[in-house]
């Protein structure tokens, strides 16, 4: 101000008013001048001081302005500023970019004829027009087209008094990423269900070996009925050759001799026996088999490990073959509640890795123990073999994880099995041994019935 109307701003205003001296007044009113002139120079010092204080504060405020535009300006989202119309306001240049229209076209116009037409219903409730603020998915109209689908954050502006006063919408392109995203759902769609053809699989060559150990379990007996049918077959027609002799009139004591009549006869009680044992027998293996089909998850009963081990331990022998010794150590009261084939599934597959790990062994062997303490059943599968590499140890429980030759295992096996155990509140792990490898399946010991 001094520098627009040639005052000393530092110089006192009395001074600039009355120069040197106060001519035509007297002493009364000279004093009342002097004290007038006095409070208009601490009005005018205020004065100056308040105008200094405003430009400081202004250049604040200019400054302030233009970090909060340069901020706007480099934010990557956009930034739509409407009021309780839906009249847009403001923009940033994010959106200016998004729709290729300058923001003095933008602004002043209303959201919804910038919005396409399927989303235009959306603009009242982004602008909070109904009363509620709501997020949305829409695209806008651009140059050329439509824009990718955004996703439209919605804030509520209040005005100085704390009225609604409109809204702040900030979006993002979100078609990008849900394209990225069904296209990673798809992969992991395909990826389960190679993962459900590999457990088939897997399945199925444990039902391969289920039915090799049945097979040769059932070869026993029904080899022994056999050749004992085959027998009283021989035996009929004796029998029937002495009758028709007898008939004829001969001497019942010399066709007994002919015959051998009594010597058949003392054969013929052990031959009904054994082919009716070899029978029982095999009524016993297919309901042993039955037991061991898998049935729903929650169909659990009481199943005592040590039978399904020895079974397991048998039955992998059999199928592996090779010369391995099997070494089994049992015990009384090894019930848990489970499911009898899925159990059976995981100690076979633990028996077989054991057969195979010992297989270039010059004595191969393998032993089995089962242990019941502490509440707990604990079955051990311990081999002689080279043992598990430190670096592999603890990636051996991973699906599709295997350290055979390509073709000889898929790696699922012992996932399945660990899966099993945890299904049944128990656990596999390896134990460290100084020789060989040791697994250990333990589950919870059967309670005592109520």
């Amino acid at each position: 101000m001094a520098e627009r109307d040639g005052r000393d701003r530092s110089g006192r205003l009395i001074e600039q008013v009355t120069g040197s001296e106060l001519a035509g007044l007297d002493g009364a009113g000279e004093a009342l001048w002097l004290d007038v002139i006095a409070k208009m120079d601490e009005v005018y010092s205020d004065l100056l001081r308040y105008e200094t204080d405003l430009e400081a504060k202004n250049a604040e405020l200019e400054e302030a302005q233009a970090f909060i535009s340069s901020v706007i300006a480099s934010v990557s989202d956009i930034l739509v500023v409407v009021d309780a119309d839906g009249t847009i306001l403001q923009v940033n240049p994010a959106f200016v970019r998004l729709t290729g229209i300058s923001a003095a076209d933008l602004v002043g116009a209303k959201l919804a004829t910038r919005l396409a037409p399927t989303d235009r219903a959306a603009a009242t409730d982004l602008a909070g027009g109904s009363g509620e603020f709501s997020d949305r998915e829409v695209r806008f109209l651009t140059a050329e087209a439509v824009s990718d689908l955004m996703a439209v954050a919605c804030s509520p502006r209040l005005d100085h008094a704390g009225r609604h006063a409109g809204a702040v919408l900030t979006g993002r392109p979100i078609g990008e990423l849900r394209r990225a995203y069904e296209a990673l759902h798809r992969a992991h769609q395909e990826l389960q269900q190679a993962q459900r053809k590999l457990i088939e699989q897997e399945k199925m060559a444990s039902l391969g070996r289920l039915v090799a150990g049945v097979a040769h379990e059932l070869n026993n007996p029904i080899s022994f009925v056999y050749g004992n049918i085959h027998t009283l077959d021989r035996y009929r027609g004796r029998l029937t050759g002495f009758f028709e002799a007898l008939a004829a009139g001969g001497d019942p004591n010399e066709l007994r001799r002919t015959w051998r009549i009594d010597p058949l006869m003392e054969d013929l009680g052990p031959l009904l026996e054994g082919s009716l044992e070899g029978a029982v027998r095999v009524s016993d293996i297919v309901r042993n088999l039955r037991r061991l089909s898998f049935s729903k998850p929650g169909d659990r009963m009481a199943v005592d490990l040590d039978k399904v081990a020895r079974n397991a331990a048998n039955w992998a022998a059999r199928a592996k073959g090779g010369g391995t010794r099997i070494d089994f150590d049992g015990c009384d009261g090894a019930l848990v509640d489970g499911h009898e084939g899925q159990l059976h599934q995981v100690l076979v597959n633990l028996i077989e890795n054991a057969f195979d790990a010992v297989a270039g062994e010059r004595d191969p062997a393998v032993a089995v123990t089962v242990e019941a303490a502490d509440g707990m059943v604990e079955v051990r599968v311990q081999d002689n073999g080279p043992g598990v590499a430190p670096a592999v140890a603890d990636k051996i429980f991973e699906p599709f994880f295997t350290t055979k030759a390509v073709g000889e295992g898929t790696g699922l096996g012992l996932w399945i099995s660990y899966s099993i155990a945890r299904e049944h509140g128990g656990e596999i792990a390896l134990r460290p041994v100084p020789h060989g490898a040791c697994f250990v399946l333990r589950l919870p010991q059967r309670g005592p019935e109520p």
